[in-house]
């Protein structure tokens, strides 16, 4: 453990250096002035800053956009810390509380940081259709100091932009919860190093890639003319350009993070007496403050999508409202059905499985559609940590893959059906150059998002599996049995939640 976190001080010291020297040399004014277009979820810079003759003839953001996304961008903060660290850790023994509280604070922190060198670098510039260049390493080109000014990025409207390191600092917040809801699926006896370890190497070779793949395009304003559309559209994230809606994070995020979560379950293995003794969660309060913490910062998640504070918000806050209420009311109604009683543990269960259900749909989705997807997300995820994982065998935890993972994919495919207009959708943007308005079959919608939905699944489990095995050569996975029976808290961290 000692070597690993010498390590890791030691390569972030050495790559922070050389990100300061690389800021100053791009600090220069000619350099601001030549900043690469720079793609977001639906927005790139629209043209390179180096062809205005003039600064005046710079984009310039909103205030309102601007103090909307800051606030959105704090919402998923909320959200990760203390929100999904409360929910998971109501949910442990009491002995292994502190343990998840730490993966889920550390993991956070070392993916923004690791955002800030290369991730978001990788995800967001032009490269490849599956993966970005290293025109923003150690983000330089965002601010230049001399000139005191910003590059920007465009929104999903054209001549609308933000500031580019304002949708840097959102997409770091994805990029940390993601990998947070990982750290549910083997909680209780994984090493903490393990968990460092693995989350460098599925940050970089599975969270950065797919999101290339779903989120990077050139931006509405790179849409000029009919000329340009299919060099445009060449330039783009392989699964954007077969088209699949992904508001805000279906694949990228949830069904990424839960086919993670679920190799872990397998290649880590079950906890001492799983299956002979009861694992019963030591604070269903704390879960309950977790997942109403997960709920409000959601809409951050979610209507901050939108990158505006425009119609786009609006819609994707109120269908991440009602498919959430509509969720919770499902898994109690599907539970009070099975079992004859509906449980707090269950309705909480449902709030989290509608939130990860309208993701991708937020935005992409009529108000009537986002119910219908909220009330079959609470039944399929019912389903998922029960039926499911008993199919599957596997100890995940804390049900990510019956939580993430179904719900991810049921709101993938639910979102191709919903966003035709002839169900009240709002349909998807056919032709940029005109930001005409259309909407495809149902039938070929859902095909495209299924392959995006098996793409994620199939590059997610390859990754995951060799990054496991990695760790496992390197440093091992899991604490010996004493200490998993004595508890993570004070074997790993040499602290313990409460004191009797």
């Amino acid at each position: 453990m000692k070597k690993l976190i010498a390590t890791l001080a030691l390569g972030l010291a050495v790559l922070g250096f050389s990100g300061a020297v690389l800021a100053q040399a791009a600090s220069a004014p000619e350099a601001a002035a030549s900043v690469a277009a720079v793609a977001a979820p639906a927005a790139a810079s629209a043209a390179d800053a180096a062809s205005a003759p003039a600064a005046a003839a710079a984009p310039v953001a909103n205030k309102g956009d601007v103090a909307w996304m800051i606030v959105a961008t704090l919402l998923v903060i909320m959200m990760t810390v203390p929100g999904l660290a409360l929910f998971y850790g109501g949910l442990v023994r009491s002995k292994n509380m502190l343990s998840v509280l730490m993966q889920v604070l550390v993991t956070f922190s070392l993916i923004v940081v690791l955002w800030c060198i290369y991730g978001y670098s990788l995800a967001f510039t032009e490269g490849n259709s599956y993966i970005g260049g290293f025109d923003r390493l150690f983000m330089k080109g965002l601010f230049d100091p001399a000139a005191g000014t910003f590059a920007m990025a465009a929104t999903f409207s054209k001549g609308v932009y933000i500031p580019e390191l304002l949708f840097a600092a959102f997409q770091a917040t994805f990029a940390g919860i993601t990998c947070c809801l990982i750290v549910g699926a083997f909680a209780e006896r994984i090493k903490f190093s393990a968990v460092l370890l693995f989350m460098v190497l599925w940050f970089t070779f599975s969270y950065a890639p797919i999101a290339h793949m779903v989120w990077f395009w050139m931006g509405p304003d790179a849409y000029a003319s009919k000329e340009v559309v299919d060099a445009m559209n060449a330039k783009a994230g392989l699964i954007w350009q077969w088209g699949a809606l992904d508001f805000a994070g279906g694949t990228v995020v949830h069904i990424n993070a839960a086919v993670a979560g679920l190799v872990g379950a397998f290649m880590v293995g079950k906890r001492v007496g799983y299956g002979k003794e009861a694992f019963t969660p030591h604070s269903l309060t704390l879960t309950m403050v977790g997942a109403s913490l997960l709920w409000v910062g959601w809409f951050g998640f979610n209507a901050g999508s939108a990158l505006e504070a425009g119609n786009s918000a609006v819609l994707a806050f109120m269908n991440t409202f009602s498919a959430t209420a509509a969720a919770v009311l499902a898994w109690s109604i599907g539970e009070a059905l099975m079992r004859g009683k509906a449980s707090m543990l269950g309705a909480a269960s449902g709030a989290v499985a509608g939130l990860v259900a309208i993701t991708p749909a937020a935005g992409n989705v009529g108000l009537m559609g986002a119910i219908v997807i909220g009330f079959v997300a609470g039944f399929a995820c019912l389903w998922g940590v029960n039926g499911l994982k008993k199919m599957l065998g596997a100890d995940d935890s804390l049900d990510v893959f019956g939580v993430h993972g179904v719900g991810g994919i049921v709101g993938a495919l639910l979102t191709g059906v919903f966003n035709t207009q002839a169900l009240a959708g709002p349909g998807l943007v056919g032709d940029w150059v005109t930001a005409s308005v259309t909407s495809n079959g149902i039938g070929a919608q859902v095909w495209i998002q299924l392959k995006a939905v098996l793409l994620t699944v199939v590059w997610s489990g390859v990754v995951s599996v060799v990054a496991f095995k990695i760790v496992d050569l390197v440093i091992g996975l899991r604490v010996p049995e004493e200490e998993e029976r004595e508890g993570l808290d004070i074997t790993s961290h040499g602290e313990t939640a409460y004191h009797q």
